[in-house]
């Protein structure tokens, strides 16, 4: 008797606004505890600023560490046909002078931390190692989404590429303007989290993220860094620019 092939289970927009809702440091405010619970758990004086600042640090750790078990790393977001893609396709951006110009000539993705294999790489690399295409759904924190077409090199193909160790906890962008965001190793192995290179069957321009950006269709689109400069493979917890300012860290399930 043939065994029917088990399917992987499928993320929808609905999942993560739900899971997002159900775990927001204000869901968690609003159900489960006062200021003086606050208090309690984080041994502040919420009479302060720096008291409700430290309460509410508390709580998006809180959110990271049930965000990061409810993760499945076989889990995919759900796909859609080319008919879905939505046209024209919105985007937020901050543009410094380097984008009006270009990229530069001389870019290079660097690559730093608990890798064997530091050097720099050139685009024309990039683009020579094997690429997927998605046609997956970017869901902004704003409370918009809408459907793309990205293609680029699986970024778990390249950390093997250069040696990563897998065994470290987290994988920290850097961009052309210093924009930083960092991700755990999990959500950096995911089978749809891609270095894109292309933007609905077009080389990335700057408003799309060139020359290279990442697609992580698991987590909110703050998440997927446009304009790489650097990766850094560590153990040590960095943050992000969006996420010290008080955005979920992890961001997705």
């Amino acid at each position: 008797m043939m065994l029917e092939k088990r399917r992987k289970p499928v993320i929808t927009p609905d999942d993560i606004r739900a899971d997002l809702d159900r775990f927001s440091r204000r869901a968690f405010l609003r159900g489960s505890l006062s200021l003086g619970g606050l208090a309690m758990l984080t041994g502040c004086n919420l009479s302060t600023d720096s008291g409700v600042d430290a309460a509410l640090k508390a709580i998006l750790r809180f959110d990271d560490k049930i965000q990061a078990k409810l993760f499945d790393p076989a889990r995919l977001a759900q796909t859609y046909p080319a008919s879905a893609i939505t046209e024209p396709f919105r985007f937020n951006a901050y543009y410094p002078d380097w984008q009006v110009r270009g990229v530069p000539d001389d870019w290079r993705l660097e690559v730093a931390g608990q890798v064997t294999d530091k050097k720099a790489w050139t685009l024309d690399a990039l683009q020579s190692l094997p690429q997927e295409s998605q046609i997956t759904r970017h869901i902004c924190i704003e409370g918009w989404s809408q459907v793309g077409q990205w293609r680029g090199v699986p970024l778990a193909m390249f950390l093997r590429k250069i040696g990563a160790d897998t065994r470290a906890k987290y994988v920290k962008f850097t961009c052309f303007d210093d924009y930083t965001t960092s991700i755990d190793m999990a959500s950096a192995l995911h089978p749809q989290t891609i270095l894109a290179l292309e933007f609905v069957g077009k080389p990335l321009t700057p408003e799309w993220g060139a020359p290279v950006r990442l697609r992580i269709p698991t987590k909110l689109g703050f998440k997927s860094a446009k304009n790489l400069r650097a990766i850094e493979v560590t153990n040590s917890f960095s943050g992000g620019y969006w996420e010290n300012q008080g955005y979920d860290w992890f961001a997705g399930v």
